[in-house]
Formats: C-alpha cells, sequence, structure tokens
C-alpha cells in the first residue's frame, strides 16, 4: 500500500505566521562564496528510495539529509514499543515498516547512507501533528526517537548491530523536521534542551539564510515560483503535487510536471548562484507521486547543478560545519 508522508505546510493556505525572517545580505556574489545546495528527504520508508537516492548521490557527489521517522524501524509485531504523546501505546499516523525484513534492510540502509558521508536526523516517530503538544510532549516524542532508534536492532531480534550503531543513535543525530512543517512554542523550548543542533521546519519568502534562536539554528524551506503564472509554491514535492494535480495521480502529465518542476528548481537555483548564493533547499519524499515527476526532476537537477563551479551540494550539518567553521575567528598566536 502507497504511503504518502505529507509532511508540508498546507499547500492552500498560507500565512504570515508560516515564514522565518528571509533577510539575506545584499552584496553581490563573491568567488570565495559557495553556492549551497541542501536536498533532503522526509520519514525514509521505501528501500528502493534509499537506493535511488544513495545512487544519485554517488553519480552527482551530493550529500542528503534523511528525516527518519522512527516507526519505520518497528514491524507490524513491534510496532507498540513506540508511544506517542496522548494516544494509545503503538499508534502512528504513517505504520511502521512493512516485516522484520523489512526494517533490517532499513537498518542497512541507514548505516550505509551514514558511512557515505549522508546525515541522518530525525522527523519524529508517529507523524503527529504536534501543533498543541507542549514542551513535555515534544520531549516524549524525542525520547521515543531516541529510544528506538538505539535500540531498533534488539527490539526487532535482528543480529549484526554495528558496534558503533549506539553513539550514533544517542550523540550523532542532531537535527529536525516537524511533520506538516507544523511548529510551536513548546518544539522551540525542547530543541535546545534535547541537544538539537537545527531544525528544518519554517518556511520563508524565497531562499534565506538560517538563524541562530534560542540555541538552536533554524532553516527555513523556500517559497520558490513555479509554472507558467509563476505563482509561488513551498520548494516540497508534495507541495507541488497538490498544486499540479491537486494532490491526485495524474501519470499521464508526469513528463509535464517533471519538466515545470525542474524549471522551478534550476530558475531558483540560477538566481541564487548569479546573484546573492543565499542557500537554496529543498524538500523531498520516498513517495513517488505522479509517477515519480519529482524524483525524476530532482535527478536532472542534481546531475545538472552538483558539479558545477562554486557550487555545493551538501546537507545541513555538512552546510553548518562548513559555514561556522569559515565564520569562527582565527586563532590568536602566542607571542
Amino acid at each position: 500500500m502507497l504511503k504518502l508522508l505529507c509532511a508540508g505546510a498546507s499547500a492552500l493556505a498560507l500565512t504570515s505566521s508560516c515564514f522565518a525572517n528571509d533577510a539575506a545580505p545584499t552584496d553581490k556574489p563573491q568567488t570565495a562564496r559557495p553556492q549551497y545546495v541542501i536536498i533532503s528527504f522526509d520519514g525514509a520508508l521505501h528501500l528502493e528510495q534509499w537506493q535511488r537516492s544513495r545512487a544519485i548521490a554517488e553519480k552527482t557527489g551530493a550529500r542528503f539529509t534523511y528525516f527518519l521517522s522512527c516507526v519505520y524501524l518497528l514491524s507490524p509485531e513491534t510496532r507498540k514499543a513506540y508511544q506517542a504523546p496522548g494516544m494509545s501505546r503503538g499508534r502512528s499516523n504513517v505504520g511502521s515498516g512493512y516485516s522484520r525484513e523489512d526494517v533490517e534492510g532499513r537498518l542497512g540502509q541507514i548505516w550505509t547512507a551514514r558511512s557515505e558521508g549522508h546525515e541522518i536526523a530525525s522527523h519524529g516517530c508517529g507523524h503527529f501533528d504536534g501543533k498543541d503538544w507542549n514542551a513535555a510532549d515534544w520531549g516524549q516524542e524525542f525520547d521515543e526517537f531516541s529510544n528506538i532508534v538505539a535500540n531498533a536492532w534488539k527490539l526487532n531480534e535482528i543480529e549484526g548491530e554495528p558496534k558503533e550503531w549506539q553513539d550514533f543513535a544517542r550523540n550523532e543525530i542532531h537535527g529536525f523536521r516537524a511533520p506538516y512543517l507544523s511548529t510551536n512554542k513548546g518544539l522551540f523550548q525542547t530543541l535546545a534542551q534535547q541537544g538539537f543542533a537545527y531544525d528544518a521546519s519554517t518556511v520563508s519568502r524565497g531562499p534565506a539564510l538560517p538563524k541562530a534562536r534560542g540555541g538552536v539554528v533554524r532553516f527555513s524551506l523556500p517559497l520558490i515560483p513555479e509554472g507558467p503564472r509563476e505563482r509561488q509554491v513551498i520548494a516540497m514535492d508534495y507541495n507541488l503535487y497538490v498544486r499540479h494535480s491537486g494532490g491526485k495521480e495524474k501519470p499521464e502529465a508526469a513528463p509535464a510536471f517533471e519538466k515545470r518542476t525542474h524549471d522551478a528548481f534550476m530558475a531558483s537555483f540560477r538566481k541564487e548562484y548569479d546573484g546573492r548564493r543565499t542557500p537554496l533547499q529543498l524538500g523531498f519524499h520516498f513517495t513517488l507521486m505522479n509517477d515519480g515527476a519529482y524524483w525524476d526532476a530532482l535527478e536532472r537537477f542534481a546531475g545538472d547543478v552538483c558539479g558545477m563551479d562554486d557550487v555545493k551540494c551538501v546537507s545541513y550539518r555538512d552546510y553548518l560545519a562548513a559555514t561556522q567553521k569559515a565564520e569562527a575567528p582565527p586563532a590568536q598566536g602566542g607571542t
């Protein structure tokens, strides 16, 4: 059964409260300033899409961020290990892994992607809309995520847990994107307490520089112009799917949707590459909507831009590492 992870703010109604401060430098680009492209995936369910995304990365040199939903590390038999805030044990908006064997394959894909330099980040567990959760609720969800990821091999009685897995699960996952891009004060109060370095759940009017608030860096998916009338849409496949076909499959129109998407990505990229060089962020899911039109556009786009001079297609983690290092003051020499 096809699972659609609608991890986007409403594609049909956006209010000013959705937007981050999108101020950016107005000076012209300098040769030393690269154009960053940050591509991410929400949910990270289907093994075929793990394989395809890694193949795209190998071909183009890109590195991605995978926002993992932790219920995909539970089988139907172990799904009750998850307890969402205010929900019955085992309940999830997106089900679980399909089987023990499916979970085993996903654990292998996660570990391989990590070894290849990709980032594994958090999308929470059960894909619930947390707009009404308080800080304690968010804390519970984050604790559930950490415990399930750390114990996934044992919970599912799968052999071969890498010796570094526990350190990875407890200490390496520092990024978060909220399901449905739904945030509130409770979330932002809890992120720093839980040790997150960044959040990628907000939306901005065009590409925007991230901003540090309350000890956590906030990234925003941009609105970009798309289609013959260049109407603004969140740069995420689900929102394009709703724009193009009302959230219903129209495979016969897939080539046209792929072209529109690629054109929109390239126009936004070119504006930044030839201008301020603000990082361009694009979001995807592991669901092939409209017969794969959006993944086809992604594959073509990554092939077009990731090998260009002064372009770096990186994960959120690596973007932060590179830019924070660049901005650090020089060490003071001794006398």
